[in-house]
Parts: C-alpha cells; structure tokens; sequence
C-alpha cells in the first residue's frame, strides 16, 4: 500500500478557473479515527516510496555558493540533521516497540521536552493539524517510554552514520559547530532548548547528529516565531510555502500535515483576501511575504553563522559531502524539496 492510498487526499482547489470563490466547497468531514489509523499504520517503505526520485537519483545539487551563508548551512545539515527521521536502522529500531514511522517521528522529537501534555507537542510541532499530531504522540507512548526510546534512537542513528561515513575524523567540525550552538539563544524555542538539555552523544559522528540537529531545531523554532509574526497561522504558511516552492497546491499540506480538505480551503481564501493567493498561484506580494519570511529566519540564524566565521565554506563544504554520502545510500528523501524553513 502506498501513502496515498493509506490517507486518500484530491485537489483542494476546484476546477472552475482554479479559483477559490466566495461560497463554500462542499466536503466529507474527517473521520479522526481512521485518519488517525492510516498515520499510525505508515510504515517506513510507505513513507520513502512516496517521494518522487530525482531525475538519476542524485541528492539535491550542491547550494551555489552565493546564497545567503545561513541557508547554505541549513542545505548542508538536512540530511545529517535528519538522519534519526530517514535512516532505515534507525526506524527498525523504534518499530521493534511498536512505532510506525509517524509515531517514531513525533514521539522522537517531542521526547526532548520531557512527556508534556499533546497540547504542548502541537504547538511546539506548529505545522501539523494540532489533534493529529496529539493523537499520534498519545499512541507512541504507550508503546514505548520515554528514556528507551532517546536510547534506542541514539544509538541506532549513531551505528546508521558509522556504516555510511566510515571512520571518518569529525574532531574538527564537531568543534566548529558547537562553537556556532554557543551562540544559539534558546528563547522562545521549546524543541531547540529540550534538545540542548540532553546529554551529548559520545561517539563524534553522534555529536556531529545532534550538533546538527541542533541547528536544524533553532533554525525551525526561529522560522515559526517569524511567520507568527507575520500574522499567518500553519494552514496558510504550509499553503504560501507549497507556491513558493513551485508545488501544487494543497497535496503537501493534507498529506503531510493532516490538515482537512475544509482548513485548506479556508486557507486559500484567507491568503487570498490578503492579496497573497490569486487563481490558485502565489502572487507578487505573496512572494513579497514569503521572502521576507526567510530573510527574517536568516537573520535570526545569523548570530551562529557569525560565530563560526572563516571556517563556514570548510565546514560547510564537509557537510555537504556528508550528506550526499547519506542521501545517495537512500537515508533521506529523494527529489525532496529543502529551500524553505
């Protein structure tokens, strides 16, 4: 079964003229139970066989070396950073308690702020429909507890990283990016300031993971503070970011991020009564916002990228190297879309 199949979505945007009118688009509700039954029961090979492969299965090119130096970092982190969500041992491991591959994602991460309320966990998740993230986070704890599951993911994504890199001498960016994370304020960001709470691995290829999912954690707590303040709620920036990014509208944010056919519509037209939104494609001013959006992000992530200093093309080159060795041996998503957050 494929994901589709297991969590059947269409176009949210109707066909006449693909355009969002002022009346109201008739649509089936939601059936929680059964959504939530179709995320919990996504399997690894489900989730990786939904993304459609590059053309000859390379891994994104290589960021131009003109781009703004924190997002040539967050290119380069992604797949090590990610590498606890997408490498296969690592979702073995947790499936042996009884995760799927949703429940070892949500429960893999919110498990860095303690066992909060699913509330809390949807919150500090942002993007996600808030119930289905909740009930996804209640099922995973009851098959696993919280200090097996940090062990348990440590050490298998630390064992996945030593089969893909080798031996390889990490002493060096280690240090470079623990440098940056000391100049990492955790205000404001829950998941980034859990995850600092937690002791670092002891294995150098661990501290390169958690160094850089670190960063990745303070980059996206950042990116959610700003398009709060830009006064979008997480159905319209999934729906902004999707134009943005040149994807159709709709599938991302209902497939990915549980959010019901009758949210997205309203999402449409709250982006389109401020001028963002128009005939289903992301206008001038539209473009505008998200730009600005990532500008923002940029600068908040700037302060790390200052402490770094002359050794950001090194490191930033190391990375990149490290990465594609992981997305090539099929422990990150193919064709993928990584420009935006």
């Amino acid at each position: 079964m494929s994901v589709s199949e297991a969590i059947p979505i269409r176009a949210v945007v109707p066909a006449d003229d693909d355009h969002i009118t002022a009346e109201p688009i008739p649509s089936n509700p939601v059936d929680f139970d059964a959504q939530l039954k179709a995320y919990v029961s996504l399997d690894y090979d489900m989730v990786m066989g939904s993304f459609e492969a590059t053309p000859g299965g390379t891994w994104l090119p290589a960021p131009d070396p003109t781009e703004v130096p924190a997002r040539r970092l967050r290119n380069a982190i992604a797949p090590l950073a990610e590498h606890a969500i997408w490498s296969r041992r690592t979702n073995e491991a947790l499936a042996r308690f009884g995760l799927g591959f949703a429940g070892a994602y949500i429960w893999g991460r919110a498990a860095v702020l303690g066992e909060p309320p699913a509330s809390v966990v949807a919150s500090a998740f942002g993007v996600w429909e808030p119930r289905l993230v909740g009930g996804i986070y209640d099922e995973a704890r009851e098959h696993c507890g919280r200090s097996g599951l940090l062990a348990a993911r440590e050490q298998a994504t630390v064992e996945s990283l030593l089969d893909l890199l080798g031996d390889v001498d990490a002493s060096d960016v280690v240090a470079i990016l623990r440098r940056g994370l000391g100049a990492a304020d955790g205000s404001g960001r829950a998941i980034f300031s859990g995850l600092c709470a937690l002791e670092w691995p002891a294995h150098p290829l661990g501290q390169v993971w958690r160094a850089c999912d670190l960063l990745r954690e303070y980059r996206g707590d950042g990116h959610m503070a700003v398009w709060i303040g830009a006064g979008l709620g997480p159905v319209a920036i999934n729906l902004l970011t999707e134009l943005w990014l040149g994807m159709p509208l709709g599938p991302y944010t209902a497939m990915r991020r549980g959010w019901s056919e009758e949210a997205i519509l309203a999402g449409i037209r709250a982006l389109e009564g401020r001028g963002l939104v128009a005939d289903g494609a992301i206008t001038a001013a539209g473009r505008s916002v998200r730009d600005e959006i990532e500008e923002r992000t940029d600068a908040l992530e700037q302060p790390v990228v200052d402490a770094i200093g002359d050794d950001l093309d090194a490191l930033v080159e190391c990375l990149d190297a490290w990465s594609g060795l992981c997305a090539q041996a099929g422990a990150f998503p193919p064709g993928t879309f990584r420009r935006g957050g």
